[in-house]
C-alpha cells in the first residue's frame, strides 16, 4: 500500500485537475447557449434555400446552371468541418469515420477524393492520411463568418466548374440535444429535390429580372447558407461534447478521490495501529 504522503499528493493533484475540468464544463455551457442561438438563426434560411434550390432541378427555365446538372461521377470533393480544439468526447472521430466510410466505397469504385478541411482536429486526423487536400482553414473561433469560409469553400467550386469533381459533399454534425449529436454527410452538389413528391409535374417560379443572373447569385447563395450553417451547427456539437465530456470527467475525478481518501484513511489507521503496538510492546518489555 502507497503511504500516506503519496496519497496525499494524488489527492491534491486530483482536486486541482476536478477543478480546471469543473471550469471549462461551465464555460462550455456559457457558449454552447450562444451557438444554439446563431445555429437556430441559421437553421430556417439554410433549410429554406436548399429547399428552393432542389425545386430549381425540375424546373423548366432557360438557364440551367452548373450546379443543377447531375454528371457521371469520377471523382467527388468532401468539404469536412470539424473543431479546433480536442476534450469533446468522440465528436469529431464520429465525422471523420462517415468521411472514411464514404471514401473506401469511392475508392472501391475508382473514383477519386478530394478534401476541404474546416478546423484543426480534421487537418492533422487527414494528412496523416495522405489524403488530397485542395484547401483548408483553422481557427474560426466561437463565432464563423462566412466570409472567413468562402476562400477554402471557392476553390471546391472552382474544380466542380471545372468538371474535375462531379459531386461535392459536406460532412459535419447535426445537433439534435445537448446529449446528441448526429454526424452527416450530406450531398451540397448537384442540389438535392428533398420534396419531389410535392411537387407539379412542371414546376416552376416566375423570374425577375433574368433566370440567368438571378439564378447564378441565388446558387452562391445557396452553397454560402450550407456551409455556414454547417460550421455553426457543428460549434454547437462542440460546445455540447465538451460540457458533456467535461462533466463526466468532474464526476469521474470525484469518484477517484473518494476511492483515495478511502485508501488514505485505511493507510493512516494502519500506521497509526502500528504506533499504538510498538509503544505497547516496548512498554511490555519494560
Amino acid at each position: 500500500m502507497a503511504g500516506t504522503k503519496e496519497i496525499r499528493v494524488k489527492i491534491v493533484s486530483i482536486k486541482s485537475t476536478q477543478k480546471i475540468t469543473k471550469a471549462m464544463e461551465m464555460v462550455a455551457a456559457s457558449k454552447m447557449r450562444r451557438a444554439q442561438e446563431r445555429m437556430r438563426a441559421a437553421r430556417p434560411y439554410a433549410d429554406k434555400i436548399r429547399s428552393v434550390i432542389g425545386h430549381l432541378r425540375v424546373a423548366n427555365p432557360h438557364h440551367r446552371h452548373p450546379f443543377l446538372i447531375e454528371r457521371e461521377v469520377k471523382s467527388v470533393g468532401v468539404i469536412v468541418v470539424s473543431s479546433d480544439r480536442g476534450l469533446c468526447g468522440s465528436l469529431n472521430v464520429n465525422v471523420f469515420k462517415q468521411v472514411l466510410i464514404a471514401a473506401r466505397e469511392y475508392q472501391k469504385q475508382g473514383v477519386d477524393l478530394h478534401l476541404c478541411i474546416i478546423g484543426s482536429k480534421a487537418m492533422q486526423f487527414f494528412r496523416r492520411l495522405k489524403l488530397p487536400v485542395v484547401a483548408s482553414i483553422t481557427h474560426l473561433g466561437d463565432k464563423p463568418r462566412i466570409a472567413d469560409l468562402l476562400g477554402a469553400v471557392k476553390a471546391m467550386l472552382d474544380l466542380y466548374e471545372e468538371s474535375k469533381i462531379d459531386r461535392l459533399f459536406v460532412a459535419s454534425n447535426r445537433f439534435v440535444n445537448t446529449m446528441t449529436q448526429r454526424p452527416e454527410l450530406r450531398q451540397m452538389l448537384p442540389a438535392e429535390t428533398v420534396d419531389a413528391s410535392d411537387l407539379q409535374e412542371r414546376w416552376d417560379y416566375i423570374y425577375e429580372p433574368e433566370p440567368d443572373a438571378l439564378i447564378s447569385s441565388y446558387m452562391m447563395r445557396y452553397i454560402e447558407s450550407q456551409v455556414y450553417r454547417a460550421a455553426v451547427e457543428n460549434l454547437a456539437c462542440e460546445m455540447a461534447a465538451r460540457m458533456v465530456a467535461m462533466k463526466s470527467a468532474t464526476d469521474n475525478a470525484g469518484t477517484i478521490i473518494d476511492e483515495l481518501q478511502l485508501i488514505y484513511n485505511k493507510a493512516r489507521q494502519a500506521a497509526i495501529t502500528k504506533e499504538i503496538s510498538e509503544i505497547v510492546g516496548g512498554a511490555a518489555a519494560v
